[in-house]
């Protein structure tokens, strides 16, 4: 007959286990709240990019005509007022062109395959900063997991594994000097990353009542009802659009030498 011997824990290597689980559970959280940020922040521009490219380069030709209507103005009957109000729809077809035009009007769209959003999780489970055991590897971590946001955001899958098997987590590994230390690191572990899902979830309290995203909820409103919000708005504008060309060509006329 054999038996076994099992060694009682220790009270501090109890809570040591107690608290590896608890840090275990709070980084699948705080991956989860990564994610879902970044893809949050992805759609937007996405949507962002095609508002623009759709609607939001009518609205610059728009005040294109609306500044030169102005301009005309001004000409024909010159005052302080006119000529700042030609000033100012000039400062505003500037604007109005340069956001349309501008690098977020590029922005693709974006559908991240479940493979994606699977290696994004674990990399920011491995890699986060708010795990670092010190200086150094807080900056270690804080330089591989912005390179891992970039990588997500373009969808480059090869790019994101390239990190994390770059980075290879060997942080992981150092274990610091007896059970007291160990304890102390991991329960500010827990603590950052407490507040890290604090702090994401503020951030996407704040951008899901950001005017893009309630444009954003609008259209996928009207979609599921059979319309197309960006197409209805652009139409609009076309309109407003040729309302202005005539206005303009009939000052235009008014300006012409007698």
């Amino acid at each position: 007959m054999s038996s076994q011997i099992t060694r009682r824990l220790k009270p501090e290597e109890e809570e040591i286990l107690r608290k590896r689980e608890e840090l275990a559970a709070i980084r699948a959280t705080l991956a989860e709240r990564e994610l879902e940020l970044a893809e949050f922040r992805r759609e937007l521009a996405a949507f962002e990019g095609r508002y623009l490219r759709q609607v939001g380069t009518l609205y610059a030709e728009l005040d294109e005509w609306k500044a030169r209507i102005a301009e005309l103005k001004a000409r024909l009957n010159p005052s302080t007022d006119t000529n700042a109000q030609a000033e100012q729809a000039r400062q505003q077809a500037r604007q109005t062109y340069e956001d349309a035009h501008g690098a977020a009007s590029q922005a693709p769209d974006f559908v991240p395959s479940p493979d994606l959003k699977k290696l994004f999780r674990e990399t920011a489970r491995r890699i986060h900063p708010d795990f670092a055991k010190d200086a150094a590897d807080l900056d270690r971590r804080t330089r591989f997991m912005a390179e891992a946001n970039r990588a997500y955001e373009a969808g480059d899958a090869e790019a994101l594994q390239r990190i994390l098997d770059e980075y290879q987590d060997g942080a992981e590994t150092v274990e610091g000097e007896g059970i007291g230390a160990e304890l102390i690191r991991i329960i500010r572990q827990i603590s950052l990353a407490k507040d890290r899902v604090t702090a994401i979830e503020k951030e996407l309290a704040a951008l899901r009542i950001s005017e893009i995203a309630l444009l954003k909820k609008d259209a996928e409103a009207r979609a599921q009802a059979g319309g197309d919000l960006l197409a209805e708005l652009a139409t609009s504008v076309k309109e407003q659009i040729e309302l202005a060309k005539k206005e303009h060509a009939t000052l235009a006329e008014q300006d012409k030498p007698a």
